[in-house]
């Protein structure tokens, strides 16, 4: 599997973005990885805060900052033209440039061109390994266990992350598997499974997610939504190749419409658990829903725990909020399986 390896520390890059869902990125490096995070850099005053120290271009190379990590995402991948001078200036500071957006660093004649010149890196992390399988189907040894959502960024990277560092803390046989761009920065390795052609996404999911021990659990990133108007593709394949025996639904609470696509309402999460089973029989009868992650952000404590109890009652799973609390009920499961 491709390994990267990103200078730190990092300037995180946000541009104008003033929205946490497109700036998932920059969030979830901070969350995880807030050691290797010493500065932001935005065009913006209404561009979102990660609570780094705001620096230039010239105070990160001053402060001993080596890489600059694009922070945002857009629909479609691209970037802003408008950015294009900026990064340029990075590089020619001496910082590497680092992306997981669709468009890459390295096909921008002025930028390639830069960094040549300066002796940096640009780093695409949504590049897939070459020459990637088609899917086989076939039932491969260890357990795993996939995150599943009702949309794009309802927090499947985070509860799986949340999940690795439960289930290690209590002596658990554990991987977290990367399949985005976040994840990959934040684990060191994985493989962008929306940057694969789709005839091998099923198959860049059984490599990302190897044969293994028989107490060994492989937690995958989940990526989209089956219910995806746009992404649904990308949702299937790493479903088909993941072959998961156990799978977590993730929501927001409060989000009534896909992201983006208001014209879509959000799946009901029965919905989302009926159809993953469906579809997920396919390569493995014995798939389950072992319980339901929901980013309990926009609610107070008391409408938190009434919102997990209601939900829990009547979806007879267990239903929590993994960067507060309930997760060990999870754990509880997996322990037993």
């Amino acid at each position: 599997m491709k390994t990267i390896q990103i200078k730190a520390p990092y300037l995180i890059f946000l541009g104008s973005e003033s929205r946490q869902t497109y700036a998932k990125t920059g969030m979830g490096l901070v969350q995880w990885r807030r050691e290797l995070c010493a500065g932001q850099l935005s065009l913006s005053e209404t561009a979102i805060d990660l609570g780094l120290e705001p620096l230039s271009l010239q105070q990160a190379v001053d402060a001993g900052i080596q890489s600059l990590v694009i922070g945002t995402a857009f629909v479609g991948g691209g970037m802003p033209t408008q950015w294009i001078d900026i990064l340029v200036e990075a590089t020619s500071l001496g910082l590497d440039i680092v992306a997981g957006v669709h468009q890459r660093l390295n096909d921008i004649p002025e930028l390639k061109r830069a960094a040549e010149k300066a002796g940096t890196e640009l780093i695409d992390v949504r590049v897939p390994p070459e020459e990637l399988p088609v899917g086989t189907g076939k039932k491969r040894t260890g357990k795993r266990l996939l995150m599943v959502g009702t949309d794009c960024a309802v927090g499947k990277k985070y509860t799986a992350l949340a999940l690795e560092k439960a289930m290690k803390a209590a002596g658990m046989n554990v991987d977290f598997r990367a399949s985005g761009q976040t994840g990959i920065m934040i684990a060191g390795q994985g493989i962008p499974i929306d940057a694969v052609i789709s005839d091998f996404l099923s198959g860049a999911a059984e490599l990302l997610s190897p044969d293994n021990t028989d107490d060994h659990w492989d937690i995958i990133e989940g990526q989209g939504s089956i219910f995806h108007p746009g992404y649904s593709a990308v949702s299937l394949g790493l479903l088909m190749g993941s072959q998961p025996d156990a799978f977590i639904v993730c929501h927001e609470a409060g989000r009534k419409h896909i992201s983006g696509w208001n014209d879509f309402a959000l799946p009901a999460i029965k919905d989302v658990i009926e159809r993953t089973v469906l579809l997920g029989k396919q390569t493995n009868p014995a798939i389950e829903c072992i319980g339901v992650s929901i980013n309990t952000s926009s609610l107070s404590p008391v409408e938190r725990d009434d919102y997990l109890s209601q939900l829990s009652q009547r979806l007879k799973l267990p239903c929590f909020d993994p960067l507060r609390d309930g997760i060990q009920a999870v754990i509880k499961i997996l322990t037993n399986n």
